[in-house]
């Protein structure tokens, strides 16, 4: 994807406001060699922008004065209430160095796993992103979880997923092998087999015989 940004020479909490009211976001660029570099971008074109999925896990050709730089989104603000981003931050990619950045899980086949065709279970998704390092080229839009196979009861792991060719996940807290999705029966449909499994012996029992008349 394509970002265009302009040089801001202006800076501090006035220039910045002032941006915003013309239509532009503040935003930096950093990392690599160069120095940092203030940039402005234009808001509207921005906004849409995050709203898609691939603009947070791509390698991004940001233009600034007709150079390109490859860039990796690092960090956005926007407004508590308002429709407003903020600022944006860029990091400079080099093609060389392994870069660490989250990526989303897609989760396929969820509705013919056995889980939920054969027991009408429900799968959680424990993990919606996966951190990751890997070589610029080596970066995937997301990663793909196969639920197909799973059954109630059970869970999908790190370890059952096929990473990408130069792909490596990062894990975080100590757990070598932590859980991204799951599949269990609901509670309410638990309670009611188990309520309806109590009431079945009552229902099938033979009626009491009448006591003999004296």
């Amino acid at each position: 994807m394509k970002v265009i940004a302009f040089v801001r020479k202006e800076q501090g909490t006035g220039a910045s406001r002032r941006l915003r009211n013309a239509g532009q976001t503040p935003g930096i660029i950093y990392g690599g060699t160069s120095a940092p570099v203030s940039i402005s971008l234009d808001h509207n074109a921005l906004y849409h922008a995050l709203k898609k999925e691939t603009f947070h896990s791509s390698i991004l050709d940001l233009e600034i004065d007709g150079k390109v730089e490859q860039v990796l989104l690092r960090d956005f603000q926007v407004h508590a209430y308002k429709q407003l981003v903020l600022h944006a931050d860029f990091q400079r990619v080099d093609a060389s160095q392994k870069i660490h950045v989250k990526v989303p899980l897609h989760f396929i086949n969820a509705e013919i796993s056995p889980a939920v065709k054969l027991a009408s279970g429900i799968i959680s998704h424990v993990m919606a992103d996966l951190d990751i390092t890997c070589l610029p080229k080596d970066l995937p839009e997301f990663v793909e979880v196969d639920l197909g196979a799973l059954e109630v009861g059970n869970s999908i792991h790190l370890a059952d997923i096929k990473l990408p060719n130069g792909v490596t996940a990062v894990i975080h807290g100590g757990e070598d092998n932590p859980t991204i999705a799951t599949a269990s029966i609901p509670a309410g449909k638990v309670e009611a087999e188990a309520t309806a499994e109590a009431a079945a012996p009552a229902a099938g029992a033979a009626p009491a015989a009448p006591a003999d008349k004296k």
